[in-house]
């Protein structure tokens, strides 16, 4: 198989990690130069810090100002498992299992909180579950866009207005470059290393009117960790949704996720973000449509997530593979664009069908997108190669 000469130009930054992810774009350690350093959390200029962190993020998701925001321990992880511990159980639920996070929630409903009535509703990767038959009377607990997958719920239209039961969505990988349907949903979760490029192990918890109202008349009948606890005696515990953490936060990065937030708001906010996005996917769509080799995980466009874009490998020499050697090809097919200094972290995650993800969420100029692509074809015929020349070995 023919090789590809070497392209000329490189990418920028070649972070295409899917998280933590790129830094936005300019940045440096200077930035972080103002942080609270040594600082007790607790005191007052390190407190309004964090309450700055949640009021910025509130006033560019647009949520309604009748939500509750907090920050929590554990990244977005930690906020699913303090919605799912302390609000499910009163009610059937439905979760929506499409890709590997949402696959872990699903798990954890079944296998730990051991619910009556779980319905798990799944789907291959690529695709959506069928999302018809999601029951109103039924709490709900979803991942809005696949992170290992590549799919994105393209709208909040199944969910039903007077629904009964909560819905609980893990956003981590949407917020900040997609529309959020704030009216469909009541719990909304997501971390600071996503789509701003922030640095790990914060996580952020929304809580509509109605989630609040749960928490407050419902009583899980199971011993609750404090760092999981919303309330005490009966009452909101409303420090955590002004900025009085449950643990000890980092205030650097509480300095980190302010600058990304600033950098959101000097371009415009939450839609110049989700154009920025949106323009890397579109990047990558044109040239998939020309590459002859790859292919969208999700097949459907309408569902095809704009920040983790995961491709697939078409290639006849491919598809002779079988699985396990599938696996390895995609591994070398990455490994070669690090070799190279190119692309960072762009194997398809461990659950995941072989291929590649790239992450396109709002940090990722669209310059290094186009920049990448013609190195994936060169990566591509460098591996064929290879595994051309080890076929007529053996």
């Amino acid at each position: 198989m023919a090789r590809l000469t070497k392209p000329d130009i490189r990418p920028q930054n070649p972070n295409f990690s899917s998280g933590p992810c790129a830094k936005r774009p300019g940045f440096t350690l200077e930035a972080l130069s103002g942080a609270m350093l040594g600082r007790s959390h607790r005191a007052e200029e390190p407190k309004a810090r964090l309450a700055e962190v949640i009021e910025r993020s509130r006033a560019i998701l647009g949520m309604p100002a009748d939500w509750k925001l907090g920050i929590v321990p554990a990244s977005d992880t930690g906020a699913v498992e303090m919605a799912m511990w302390s609000l499910l159980g009163e009610r059937p639920v439905d979760v929506l299992a499409h890709e590997s996070f949402s696959e872990g929630w699903a798990t954890d409903i079944v296998k730990q909180l051991k619910l009556d009535g779980a319905r798990v509703l799944g789907a291959e990767y690529g695709a959506l579950p069928d999302a018809a038959a999601v029951d109103p009377a039924h709490d709900v607990v979803l991942a809005w866009n696949g992170t290992t997958s590549g799919v994105r719920f393209a709208d909040g239209d199944f969910i039903a207005d007077n629904r009964a039961g909560l819905v609980i969505c893990d956003a981590t990988s949407a917020a900040f470059a997609m529309d959020l349907p704030w009216a469909k949903l009541d719990v909304v979760t997501w971390s600071w290393q996503k789509v701003l490029g922030g640095e790990a192990a914060h996580g952020m918890l929304a809580l509509s009117p109605r989630a609040v109202a749960r928490l407050l008349s419902y009583k899980p009948p199971r011993p609750l960790p404090k760092i999981f606890r919303l309330t005490s005696g009966g009452k909101l515990i409303d420090g955590i949704f002004v900025g009085e953490t449950i643990n000890t936060p980092s205030m650097l990065c509480v300095e980190d996720a302010l600058d990304g937030l600033r950098w959101a708001e000097g371009i415009g906010g939450l839609q110049a973000l989700i154009a920025r996005s949106e323009a890397n996917l579109a990047c990558i769509a044109e040239w998939v449509a020309a590459s002859g080799w790859a292919c969208f995980l999700a097949q459907d466009p309408a569902t095809r997530s704009s920040t983790s874009i995961c491709l697939t490998v078409t290639a006849p020499w491919f598809a002779a593979l079988d699985s396990a050697t599938k696996a390895k090809a995609a591994k070398r097919l990455a490994a070669l664009l690090e070799a190279e200094g190119v692309a960072y972290d762009i194997a398809s995650y461990r659950d995941a069908p072989p291929g590649l993800r790239i992450w396109g969420g709002a940090t990722v100029e669209t310059a290094d997108i186009a920049a990448l692509l013609p190195w994936l074809d060169w990566a591509e015929a460098e591996v064929a190669g290879e595994f051309a020349t080890k076929q007529a070995a053996e």
